[in-house]
């Protein structure tokens, strides 16, 4: 079953390698993607003006917007949720994150038919951000938690009696991990793509999980403790 994107939704993901944009508006979904490490804060911006001047619409008739909130490159978080709160303040739009390992689930369900997913994003220092989703109902749903360890700790749980598809960058730096199981690398989901973050957005507007743009919370899963600002630190 296909989730039906009934929401003017405006998605945008910078947390990895790749920066991409996705707008959903009556029916039709409109995207840009681009594999362009070290040149997110330039290349969003006109992505986002790209698709909605190709909607035709403006910022003003969406009713929410959806960001990437991690795990994944710490500067690339921090520019896509600050550039959604700068787009939701200036229009007071709620905002809804989607994790970046979810998107790639998401990604690898709609356009591969994948019925377990474990995703893995090279997370740099010997480590991987990786979590394990089933398929249910055509969206991705969590299985356990998302996680940060080394290669050597992830732990497969998933039904071995069907294929896994592996997605994302952890596969390609530490390709013993397709070793766990009844593993299959999916080498076309790589990294998040917004267009698969509208379907997950569509699922937490639906459950009332939208927030306030000063709720915006992004996820790093590493160390966020070495992430928070020092007393009389900006």
């Amino acid at each position: 079953m296909t989730t039906q994107i009934t929401s003017s939704i405006l998605a945008l993901d910078t947390c990895t390698e790749s920066c991409s944009a996705a707008l959903s508006y009556q029916g039709q979904v409109f995207s840009r993607i681009a594999d362009a490490p070290r040149e997110h804060s330039q290349r969003l911006l006109p992505m986002i003006d790209e698709v909605l001047k190709e909607a035709g619409v403006n910022l003003a008739s969406l009713d929410v917007i959806a960001y990437g909130r991690g795990p994944g490159s710490f500067t690339g978080i921090r520019i896509c949720t600050s550039m959604t709160q700068g787009l939701a303040l200036g229009q007071d739009l709620p905002v809804i994150g989607i994790s970046t390992l979810a998107a790639m689930a998401q990604m690898a369900i709609n356009e591969h038919g994948a019925k377990q997913v474990l995703c893995a994003i090279d997370a740099r220092m010997n480590e991987v951000y990786w979590a394990q989703f089933v398929d249910a109902n055509g969206i991705a749903v969590l299985v356990g938690k998302e996680q940060v360890s080394s290669p050597d700790l992830v732990e497969f749980t998933l039904d071995n009696s069907h294929e896994t598809q592996a997605c994302g960058t952890g596969f390609d730096a530490y390709p013993q991990l397709l070793n766990l199981g009844n593993i299959e690398r999916l080498i076309e989901v790589n990294f998040p793509d917004a267009r698969a973050m509208l379907t997950l957005a569509q699922v937490g507007i639906t459950a009332g999980q939208t927030t306030s743009v000063d709720d915006l919370a992004p996820v790093y899963l590493r160390d966020t403790v070495t992430w928070k600002k020092l007393p009389g630190r900006e």
